[in-house]
C-alpha cells in the first residue's frame, strides 16, 4: 500500500493532502440522476440460483440492510430487489424464494441494457446473499453455544451476507463509526439519495448506491450535509479518490490473511480496528473477524448468551474461531427480531 494512504485528511481544498489527483470526475459531486431516457432495460433474463437449504432469504436481506429506510437493498412483496451499477449499464435484479426454507428455488430476474450487464450481476447477487456460504459449521454454532439455539433457529437459513462493492463497504462503514445503527442509517439514506442514481420499476423507485467517481468529485459541504462530520466526509471522499484512481484495490486486501488485511486498512486515514474489521466481515466476507468494542452487537449477545457482565463478550466470542464473524449477524438478527422485522 503506497504511503500516501497514510496521511492525515486535511483540508479537502489543499494541495498538500497527499490525495490522488482526478482527471475529469463522472458527476463532480452532483446530486443524484435518473437512468431514465439513458439507458432501456431491453434485455431480461432469468436464472435459478442454485444454494444448499436452509436458506432464509428474507433475514439474509434484512440483516443486510441492517433497517428497513435502506433505499438500495430493497425488501419488498417477499422478493429482494437491487439496481446494481455495472460497467455495461446498471441491472435491476429481483430474486424470490419459490421453495421453502429448507428446499430452496430461488430466482433471479436481472432487467438490463445490455446482456453483459445481466451476466455480471449473478456472481454479485452469489456473494451479496451469501449463497456459497457452506450452512454446517453455521449449524454447528447453535450445537456449541445452548443460548443462541433459539435465536439461531428463529434466523434459521440466515447467511451473512456480504455488500456489493468494495466502494460501498466503505461508505457503508464510515457514517455507523460511533453512532447508532439507525442515526449510520439514515445518513447513508441521505447519501444514496443526493449522490447515486436511480429508476422507476413498478410503482417504486430503486437506487443505486453512489459509485466511487461521484463521491470523489463530491464538495465537502454537500457531503456533510448528508450528517456527515467534517472528518468522516474527508475520510469517505479520500477513500473514494483512491479507489476511483486504482490507488486503492479490491484484489490488493484479498490476496493477503486477515491479519495483514487489517493492518493496510488500519493504515488508512479514519478506519480504525473496528472499522476494519466490519470491511472485511462485510465486504469481503472474512468470517475470521468479529468487530471489537461494538456496543450495539456486543449488548446484544450479551443478552443472548445471558452473561452476567463479568465474563466480557470477547471471551465467548473467541471461542467461535473462524466463524467468530456469524456471531455479529446473530446479534444483528437478534435485535431485528425484537423489532419485528424479521
Amino acid at each position: 500500500m503506497p504511503a500516501s494512504h497514510r496521511a492525515r485528511v486535511v483540508d479537502p481544498g489543499s494541495r498538500r493532502t497527499g490525495e490522488p489527483r482526478l482527471g475529469a470526475p463522472n458527476r463532480r459531486g452532483r446530486p443524484a440522476a435518473s437512468f431514465e431516457g439513458r439507458q432501456a432495460f431491453r434485455h431480461v433474463a432469468q436464472r435459478r440460483l442454485t444454494v444448499a437449504g436452509p436458506f432464509h432469504l428474507e433475514a439474509t436481506v434484512r440483516v443486510l440492510q441492517r433497517r428497513p429506510v435502506d433505499p438500495v437493498d430493497l425488501w419488498e412483496r417477499g422478493r429482494y430487489r437491487r439496481l446494481l451499477t455495472t460497467p455495461h449499464g446498471p441491472a435491476l435484479v429481483e430474486v424470490e424464494n419459490r421453495g421453502t426454507i429448507d428446499a430452496p428455488d430461488l430466482r433471479c430476474v436481472v432487467r438490463a441494457g445490455k446482456a453483459a450487464a445481466a451476466e455480471l450481476a449473478y456472481p454479485v447477487v452469489r456473494d451479496v446473499l451469501g449463497l456459497d456460504v457452506d450452512p454446517p459449521p453455521l449449524r454447528r454454532l447453535a450445537a456449541e453455544e445452548p443460548a443462541l439455539r433459539a435465536t439461531l433457529a428463529a434466523l434459521r437459513g440466515m447467511r451473512p451476507p456480504r455488500f456489493a462493492d468494495f466502494f460501498e463497504t466503505f461508505a457503508r462503514v464510515i457514517p455507523f463509526q460511533q453512532l447508532s445503527i439507525d442515526a449510520g442509517a439514515a445518513i447513508v439514506a441521505r447519501l444514496v439519495r443526493r449522490f447515486g442514481d436511480s429508476i422507476e420499476h413498478a410503482g417504486s423507485r430503486c437506487f443505486a448506491f453512489p459509485t466511487a467517481d461521484a463521491i470523489a468529485a463530491a464538495p465537502i459541504a454537500r457531503l456533510r450535509a448528508c450528517g456527515l462530520s467534517t472528518t468522516k466526509a474527508q475520510t469517505l471522499r479520500y477513500i473514494a479518490r483512491l479507489i476511483a484512481t486504482g490507488a486503492l484495490r479490491k484484489e490488493e486486501i484479498e490476496a493477503v490473511d486477515t491479519a495483514e488485511a487489517l493492518r493496510l486498512l488500519t493504515e488508512l486515514p479514519g478506519i480504525g480496528p473496528w472499522s476494519a474489521a466490519l470491511v472485511l466481515l462485510r465486504g469481503f466476507g472474512r468470517l475470521d473477524v468479529f468487530p471489537p468494542k461494538d456496543v450495539g452487537v456486543a449488548r446484544s449477545l450479551a443478552a443472548l448468551l445471558r452473561l452476567d457482565g463479568e465474563i466480557p463478550v470477547e471471551h465467548v466470542v473467541s471461542r467461535f474461531g473462524d466463524y467468530r464473524g456469524y456471531l455479529y449477524f446473530c446479534g444483528l438478527g437478534s435485535s431485528l427480531l425484537a423489532s419485528g422485522l424479521i
